[in-house]
C-alpha cells in the first residue's frame, strides 16, 4: 500500500492543438476571404455546372409531378408511402444535425468546433429546406399545402391535428427559422470583415447591410456572446424535440414495426450520426478545394471519427433494442416482420445498411484509419447510404408485411422516384458551391480566437 501510494502521478495530457503556432490574425483572414475575392477557378466552374445540370433534373422531375400526379411514383395501394416520405426523413435527419453538432460543440467548449461549425449550420439551414419540400410534393394536391397552416379555411374548417403533416409543418417551419437566426448570428462579425475588405462597391455595401453596422468594440462583443450562447443553449432540446415529432410520424402509427416507444431518441441519435458523415463528407472535400488545410487538420478530422464510431455503437444498440422488443413481445407481426427484414424481398438492402451503418466504422478504432482521409470519405459517404437505406426499409418493410396477409405487396421505385432523388442531391451541391462563392466557409473569428488561445496555453 505504501509503494502505491508513493508512485508519481502521470504528467497531465497537454490538450491537443487544432491550430499551427505561427497561425496569426492576418492569416486566417485572408485565407478565408481570398476565395470569396479572388476569381473562381475551373474546379468550381465544373462542379458548379454539374451540380446545375441535376438541379434542372430535380425541377423537371418536379414539372413532370405536378403534370401527371404522384402515380409517377412507385407508390401502390400497400405502399402508400415511398421515397418521398423516406427522402424527407433522411434530409430532415442531416438538417437536424447541424445546428445540434455546432451547439453542443459550443455548449461543450470543445475548441476543434470553429473549423467546422460554419458549413455544419449552413448544411443545415440547405437540408432542411430540401426535407420541406417532399412532404409537400407527397400530398398530391401540392397547390392547397396552405391548409396545413392554423387557421380557418373558406369552409369553416381547421387542420386535422392528429395529422402527421401538421406535426411535421410546425417541427419544420420552427427550425428552419430558428437554424437561420443562430448561423446569421454568427456570421456577423465576419460579415463585417468582409465589408471591409471587398473590392468592389456593391459587394461593400450587401456585406455592410448584413453585417448591421457591426464594429467590434467591447459592447457588442459582450452582448453578441451572452445572446448566442443562450441560442445554443435553446437550440438542443429545440432539435430533439423537432426529429422526435419526424419520429412519433412512425410511432404514433399502429403498423407492426413502428409503435415503438424507442423511436423519438432513435431517431434524434440517426439524425446526429448521419449528420456528422455528411459534415465529414463536406469537410474533406472543401479543406482541399479551398486550401483550408492548416484550419481543418487531421486533428479535427480524428475527432469526427471518433464522433462517428461512437454514433455507429449507439446505432449498433438501437438495432438490438427493435429485434429483441419485436421478439420478447411475442406479436405474430412485429415477429414476421423481423423475419422479413433478415430473410424477405428487401434483406440484401437491410444487411448493406448494417455493414454501412455498423460494420464499417468499426475501422475507426484505429488512427491511422481516422486519419486517413481516403478511408474517412468513403465510410462517411457509405454511412450516409446507409441511413438512407434505413429510412427507406422502415417504411417499405412494415407496408409491404402489415397484419394482413392478403395486404402484403411489394414496393418498386420507378425512374422518377430515382431522378427526383439525384436532384435533389444536386440542387444540395449547388447551393454549396454558391455559398463557398459568397460567405466565409469556415468562421474567422472564431479561428482567431482559437489561435490567441492556444498560444497562450
Amino acid at each position: 500500500m505504501s509503494a502505491l501510494a508513493a508512485a508519481p502521478e502521470p504528467p497531465p495530457q497537454p490538450a491537443p492543438r487544432y491550430l499551427s503556432p505561427r497561425t496569426g490574425d492576418a492569416q486566417i483572414t485572408r485565407a478565408v476571404s481570398r476565395p470569396l475575392l479572388a476569381r473562381a477557378g475551373w474546379r468550381w466552374w465544373a462542379g458548379f455546372l454539374a451540380s446545375l445540370v441535376v438541379t434542372i433534373v430535380m425541377f423537371v422531375s418536379i414539372g413532370w409531378l405536378f403534370i401527371d400526379g404522384v402515380g409517377i411514383w412507385g407508390i401502390n395501394t400497400q405502399a402508400v408511402w415511398g421515397f418521398a416520405i423516406a427522402n424527407y426523413v433522411w434530409w430532415i435527419g442531416i438538417g437536424n444535425a447541424g445546428t445540434l453538432i455546432s451547439s453542443l460543440l459550443l455548449l461543450t467548449r470543445q475548441r476543434w468546433r470553429s473549423s467546422i461549425n460554419r458549413f455544419a449550420e449552413t448544411m443545415t439551414l440547405f437540408a432542411a429546406s430540401i426535407a420541406g419540400l417532399f412532404p409537400i410534393l407527397h400530398l398530391g394536391r401540392p397547390y392547397v399545402f396552405y391548409w396545413l397552416v392554423p387557421y380557418s379555411n373558406v369552409m369553416g374548417l381547421w387542420p386535422q391535428w392528429r395529422s402527421p403533416l401538421v406535426w411535421d409543418l410546425f417541427a419544420i417551419a420552427s427550425y428552419i427559422i430558428f437554424s437561420a437566426l443562430f448561423w446569421y448570428t454568427g456570421m456577423l462579425p465576419d460579415l463585417a470583415t468582409m465589408r471591409d475588405r471587398a473590392h468592389g462597391r456593391l459587394a461593400r455595401k450587401l456585406y455592410g447591410v448584413f453585417a448591421l453596422g457591426w464594429c467590434g468594440s467591447a459592447r457588442q462583443w459582450r452582448e453578441y456572446e451572452s445572446f448566442y450562447w443562450a441560442m445554443a443553449a435553446i437550440a438542443v432540446p429545440l432539435v430533439v424535440s423537432v426529429h422526435s415529432v419526424v419520429g412519433l410520424d412512425f410511432a404514433a402509427g399502429l403498423m407492426p414495426g413502428w409503435q415503438e416507444t424507442i423511436f423519438p431518441p432513435y431517431f434524434v441519435v440517426g439524425a446526429m450520426f448521419s449528420g456528422f458523415a455528411m459534415v465529414i463528407t463536406l469537410a474533406i472535400p472543401i479543406r482541399s478545394g479551398m486550401g483550408l488545410e492548416s484550419f481543418i487538420t487531421l486533428a479535427h478530422l480524428e475527432a469526427m471519427a471518433k464522433i462517428l464510431l461512437m454514433g455507429s455503437i449507439v446505432m449498433g444498440l438501437s438495432y438490438a433494442s427493435e429485434w429483441f422488443a419485436a421478439w420478447y413481445a411475442g406479436a405474430a407481426a412485429d415477429r414476421t416482420l423481423l423475419a422479413f427484414e433478415f430473410t424477405g424481398a428487401y434483406a440484401p438492402y437491410y444487411w448493406a445498411l448494417l455493414l454501412f451503418n455498423l460494420g464499417l466504422p468499426q475501422l475507426f478504432w484505429f488512427r491511422a484509419m481516422r486519419r486517413s482521409q481516403v478511408v474517412l470519405f468513403c465510410v462517411a459517404a457509405l454511412v450516409n447510404v446507409g441511413m438512407w437505406l434505413e429510412r427507406i426499409l422502415i417504411i417499405v418493410n412494415t407496408l409491404s408485411r402489415d397484419f394482413l396477409p392478403s395486404r402484403w405487396g411489394f414496393y418498386v421505385p420507378t425512374i422518377w422516384d430515382w431522378l427526383l432523388l439525384a436532384g435533389t442531391l444536386g440542387f444540395f451541391c449547388f447551393l454549396f458551391f454558391c455559398f463557398v462563392r459568397l460567405l466565409p466557409i469556415v468562421s474567422m473569428h472564431e479561428l482567431r480566437q482559437l489561435a490567441h488561445e492556444e498560444r497562450e496555453g
